[in-house]
């Protein structure tokens, strides 16, 4: 750890200050900021020499993140963005090596995301290599960060609020090892520019309402890239634009902290003062960190010396916090000036030998097998060797320059593609190579998309329904009332929440008496702010809570596609299967009425949520079942409920909290010969009205529900099918090209259907416009039965 190597610095300058613990603390923070700032110039030559792709860096914020981490304690988390370098140093978190493996883009040494995120983008492990979770009361915990702006608000709503939670319920918090007593804070960065994102106001506004822990530190430094603070911020100041969240009387609000960047002292008694404030009180904070500066500018994209009047650059130097706080420091007699350069000459030393060790580390194994390439052609005919067709490869593997594992990968493909095309040669070592590497391309690159062992919902053992004479038969909103009751009382972990879930148990009456059964904190009501909602799903999910998260109407969704797109469904993936947040999005929609609520866009939905379970139950019965396959797993999931379906009759399973709903695997509702009819949701029983009106004319329907569209149909049933019929018809709600789309490339060409095709496949989709109001506008708007009928005779005859 950094602290422990200032430490050994110290003693060797003999400025370690036994007797004062403040001042070898100070010292160790200064060193910090040195090695962090020398990072930071390093990194940015990195790049520009070609060493690394891209580089996004936290100079100038160093004094105010080495103040911060003084009291960021074991168990708290971090919520933050790619500046956070220094205050990951300062905990430990991260070595200057692990920094610089990350930039390089290093799989094998990157701990935070095994070389898929760009550096400054932090995490740390929550499960273990069998899925299960790691204890988080005893560990900085590191929530992985995002590169879209202000991303990282909308999960710290969910991660504060556990802290509530849990404080209400110690005794589970202790027994998961997930907090004591519910003391932990979320620290939260964020760029100032940032704050003009609508999630941070949702954010801040909603924390403030569930009075959860949240401190949320503000970086100013005056810009967004090139645009002034003027052309962004009303009063050109977040925490006087803030002043309306003040805490009042009554000890509702926020509370309100503003600090100069360079000054260290003020610094540490602003955080140690609020950070006190909010983990004892649980409510939120703002700290507006002014003054802040950047020394090699915003990014490696550019020089902020294209937008930056001289003045300003001037002022930028003579405000650099570092210079400022050596300042101080000799000042308050601390150290000398000469004291003070030893120690910064020994970080800059120190950080470039991390650098080159973290990049010999990195080009080590890819110079080895540039080599290999070299040596099998070493070993090739000399007239293959000598012949012209070979002088652009041989000048590669002469070429002394680095070459990255894929270059060397297609030179090893070009030579195998040359000596088969041009000499009808093969090489056997040429080949292994070719597929280790393939192999080790896709372990490093193409994993960890979903559970790939335990927790996986695709491991879930499968329960039949039980039905006898006796079983009920229930309205479709009562199958969901009694599972989530039973639930409830099963699963002390499991929470519920969205707009009118609380009191009136949801629009639909899935939720009615649980929350005064169950509690206001288990069963609750929020705001209409579908990006926090899911925030929240996403923050209470990392702290091992299984949250039920309601976005009303399917067509709502949109508002709350990003935090879902962007942190649930690739967590899993960006942390290399370091993190999971096993949260279940519960929605309805395809039909009811209008433009608004009656909409089914799927196709954006599966290609949004790759990473996440997408599951379209046809009534309320599978419903249950599938959220208990969810719940049994360790996975985010999605399940769109009929909006229609809620007042049609079901038989309810006998054992409704235990049967389950395999994922992936459709089911045939009905067989037949002639066609194969492939839908899902409210689809089904308007297929289902089709194939009564057909058997008047003869024709033999099978009814394939497909149940999930993410996983998609794992057993090929779809494709066995098709081999029988020989024709195929897709049925969709969604727009043209949408789910229909994918559905018939998931069958034609990953299951090999299109050689089983007697005649082109169709598909049968909604209009393109959005459903229009009313019975009418919704039978021209959204396919019907009399369609299909239209359509499965047109086919057949044909």
């Amino acid at each position: 750890m950094l602290r422990e190597i200032a430490a050994e610095q110290l003693k060797s300058q003999n400025i370690h200050h036994e007797e004062n613990v403040f001042v070898r603390e100070v010292l160790s923070d200064f060193w910090i900021c040195c090695v962090s700032r020398e990072a930071s110039i390093l990194g940015r030559k990195e790049v520009l020499s070609g060493k690394a792709k891209f580089g996004i860096l936290g100079d100038g914020k160093e004094v105010p993140q080495v103040a911060l981490a003084r009291f960021f304690n074991k168990g708290d988390w971090r919520s933050g963005y790619y500046r956070d370098q220094t205050w990951m140093f300062a905990t430990g978190v991260s070595t200057v090596e692990d920094f610089f493996a990350q930039l390089y883009a290093d799989p094998a040494n990157d701990p935070f995301s095994g070389g898929r995120q760009m550096n400054c983008h932090f995490a740390s492990p929550l499960i273990d290599k069998q899925g299960k979770w790691l204890s988080q009361d005893d560990r900085y915990n590191i929530s992985a960060d995002l590169s879209s702006t202000g991303g990282q608000m909308a999960r710290a709503v969910g991660i504060a609020q556990a802290s509530t939670w849990y404080r209400k319920h110690a005794e589970l918090g202790k027994q998961m090892q997930m907090s004591q007593d519910g003391n932990e804070v979320c620290f939260v960065t964020i760029g100032d520019a940032s704050t003009s994102e609508g999630v941070f106001w949702e954010a801040i506004n909603a924390a403030a309402v569930i009075k959860a822990p949240m401190a949320v530190s503000v970086w100013d430094d005056g810009y967004g890239i090139s645009v002034p603070t003027a052309l962004q911020t009303t009063k050109q100041s977040i925490s006087r634009l803030l002043e309306g969240f003040h805490i009042d009387e009554n000890g509702e609000g926020i509370y309100l902290y503003t600090c100069k960047a360079w000054d260290y002292p003020g610094l540490c008694e602003m955080y140690e003062r609020g950070i006190q404030k909010v983990r004892k009180n649980h409510l939120p904070a703002v700290f507006h960190i002014q003054e802040v500066t950047q020394p090699t500018g915003h990014s490696t994209s550019g020089s902020h010396e294209r937008y930056k009047t001289p003045e300003r650059l001037k002022w930028e130097i003579e405000t650099d916090c570092i210079i400022k706080m050596a300042d101080w420091m000799i000042e308050a007699g601390i150290a000398t000036r000469s004291e003070l350069e030893e120690l910064r000459q020994h970080a800059i030393t120190y950080t470039r030998a991390c650098k080159q060790k973290a990049w010999e580390a990195f080009i080590g194994p890819v110079r080895v097998k540039k080599q290999m390439v070299a040596d099998v052609f070493q070993q090739l005919p000399e007239e293959i060797k000598n012949h012209d067709a070979m002088a652009h490869l041989i000048s590669e593997l002469n070429s002394p320059h680095e070459v990255l594992f894929s270059e060397v990968l297609a030179m090893a493909s070009r030579l195998k593609n040359t000596l088969a095309g041009k000499f009808d040669f093969e090489d056997n070592t040429l080949d292994s190579l070719i597929k280790e590497w393939h192999e080790q391309g896709r372990l490093d690159f193409n994993t960890h998309l979903y559970a790939e062992g335990p927790g996986s919902c695709l491991q879930v053992p499968v329960i039949a329904p039980q039905f006898n004479e006796s079983s009920d038969t229930l309205t479709g909103y009562q199958v969901l009332n009694r599972f989530f009751d039973r639930l409830f009382a099963r699963d002390e972990r499991v929470v519920a929440f969205g707009e009118d879930v609380g009191y009136i148990g949801d629009v639909n009456q899935g939720f009615a008496g649980l929350q005064e059964k169950y509690g206001k904190d288990r069963v609750f009501d929020t705001g209409i702010r579908e990006w926090t909602i899911m925030g929240q799903a996403i923050g209470l999910s990392l702290r091992g809570l299984r949250p039920i998260a309601e976005i009303q109407y399917l067509d709502y969704l949109i508002y709350g596609l990003t935090p879902l797109s962007d942190d649930l469904a690739s967590l899993r993936y960006r942390t290399n299967g370091m993190q999971t947040a096993p949260a279940i999005i519960r929605t309805r929609g395809h039909r009811l009425e209008g433009i608004w609520h009656a909409g089914s866009p799927m196709g954006m939905i599966i290609n949004s949520l790759r990473g996440m379970h997408v599951c379209v139950p046809r009534n309320m019965v599978q419903a249950a079942g599938m959220y208990n396959t969810l719940l049994q797993g360790n996975e985010p999931g999605l399940v769109i409920e009929c909006l229609n379906g809620y007042r049609l009759k079901e038989k309810c399973p006998d054992n409704l909290d235990e049967f389950t709903v395999p994922l992936g695997r459709p089911e045939i509702l009905q067989e037949g010969n002639d066609i194969t009819l492939v839908t899902y949701g409210s689809c089904v029983r308007i297929a289902q009205d089709a194939i009564h009106m057909l058997e008047e004319h003869g024709v033999s329907v099978e009814l394939i529900d497909v149940q999930t569209l993410l996983p998609f149909d794992l057993e090929h049933v779809i494709g066995n099918s098709l081999r029988k019929t020989n024709t195929i018809l897709f049925l969709d709600e969604d727009v043209p090209g949408g789910g229909s789309a994918y559905m018939m490339q998931k069958v034609l060409d990953e299951q090999d259907g299109y050689y089983h095709l007697d005649q082109k496949p169709r598909c049968l989709t909604a209009k393109a416009h959005r459903p229009a109001y009313g019975s009418d506008g919704d039978y021209f708007s959204k396919p019907n039965a009399a369609e299909i009928v239209g359509a499965i005779l047109e086919m057949v005859r044909t």
